[in-house]
């Protein structure tokens, strides 16, 4: 295929000439550039702050990651229907996230990313973005493929990151290092909204609609567990699926001894891919445990997490989910910057969170993090003393002592 584009639009001009695309059939979703001209002639960046209101019928959010990116971004939702009341707000997500946005206020519409697991391929993306006649799109998640979509679906101001080789295709730029780590990941998403002349909330929320289906869901599962309603139930989250450095499993069932000891109930969650993870758990808790795995999807999973006492897990979605509905969680984050709860922490404030020691570890000798050694100087009985401490003043304020 070959075209011309030339979008000079929003203080900065890319004209791209004679560009040429092939795709593989070996790898549909691939899509190679052969030749391509680009000219950049720039105003300073971001010369035009404000976008008016009457400029702009449809915005687009694309956050095309995970379970718990997504959850911190849709505070953005909510501050960009404040600032263009009369616009189309759409999400471009993945289709597994789907679900946790349905049903978001002032949110219209939601694009998907990918069909059955593998992302769409390039050209039908391209056309779906054309068709939906997008004013402005904010790209929280860069890739270049997105960037590249986004610039040749013909979008006036597009708001992206200002520190990738690929950012001359945005017009709105955003220079902020998030691996860094100075600033909690969803601050890092409304920060974007800056540039846009956005009032950004001082104290801003995360959206999680649920439906009664989800909850007539959870009472079934809560059944099925024989839980009571009163019980002190402490659900475990082993798993991470690759985005985190994972508390090893022992431990877990170490922890699941000692609230048995104390006669919570213990659940211990997972995917149906973490299955014989959660049976490693259950085994070393010595039977005190029930799992349950993949027979909830994340909104029945968000409605049942509202009814239990804590959730302890890695960094991982679940955890961000738990901390949206309102469940005291304690995270557990390795010696990392990036991976900080600084930056990836549960947002709320009935939380604990737990760093491994890089300084104890027998491995990394206070340096730079080498591998999943760091988690293990984690004990049982500090995540047992920081739980109760954490039930301790969750119990506090909800009989009105402070």
């Amino acid at each position: 295929m070959e075209s011309t584009v030339d979008a000079s639009q929003g203080g900065t001009g890319i004209r791209v000439l004679n560009y040429t695309f092939s795709t593989s059939s070996s790898y549909p979703s691939t899509v190679s550039c052969t030749s391509i001209h680009v000219d950049v002639y720039c105003q300073p960046p971001n010369s035009e702050t404000v976008v008016k209101e009457e400029h702009v019928r449809h915005i687009l959010v694309v956050r095309t990651d995970r379970i718990g990116d997504v959850l911190l971004s849709l505070p953005m939702i909510s501050v960009l229907r404040a600032t263009f009341p009369t616009a189309r707000l759409s999400m471009l997500l993945r289709e597994y996230t789907r679900e946790l946005v349905e049903g978001v206020e002032g949110l219209d519409n939601i694009l998907t990313y990918d069909r059955n697991g593998a992302v769409k391929l390039f050209f039908e993306m391209l056309g779906e973005l054309r068709r939906e006649r997008i004013d402005l799109v904010i790209v929280s998640y860069p890739t270049f493929r997105l960037a590249f979509l986004m610039f040749l679906a013909g979008i006036p101001t597009r708001v992206g990151t200002g520190y990738r080789w690929y950012s001359f295709l945005f017009n709105r730029r955003i220079f902020e290092h998030r691996k860094t780590a100075e600033k909690h990941e969803l601050e890092y998403n409304l920060s974007m909204l800056r540039v846009l002349g956005c009032s950004i909330p001082s104290d801003p929320k995360i959206p999680l609609n649920l439906f009664q289906n989800d909850e007539e869901r959870a009472w079934e599962i809560w059944s099925e567990l024989e839980l009571k309603e009163g019980d002190t139930v402490v659900v475990l989250h082993p798993g991470s699926g690759g985005s985190a450095r994972d508390w090893p499993v022992h431990r877990f069932g170490e922890l699941a001894k000692m609230f048995a000891q104390e006669e919570c109930r213990i659940v211990v969650t997972g995917v149906k891919s973490e299955e014989a993870l959660v049976k490693r758990v259950v085994e070393g808790a010595g039977e005190c445990a029930k799992p349950l795995v993949g027979r909830t999807n994340l909104r029945t999973l968000a409605a049942f997490l509202r009814r239990c006492s804590l959730f302890v897990a890695n960094s991982t979605g679940p955890l961000h989910i738990a901390a949206a509905v309102g469940v005291p969680v304690i995270g557990l984050y390795p010696p990392i910057r990036a991976c900080s709860p600084e930056r990836w922490g549960p947002w709320t404030k009935r939380k604990e969170v737990i760093v491994a020691d890089a300084e104890t570890c027998p491995r990394c000798y206070g340096g730079p993090c080498r591998g999943n050694d760091c988690m293990e100087q984690i004990t049982a009985e500090r995540v047992y003393q920081a739980a109760t401490r954490l039930l301790g003043r969750h119990a506090r304020i909800s009989s009105g002592v402070q």
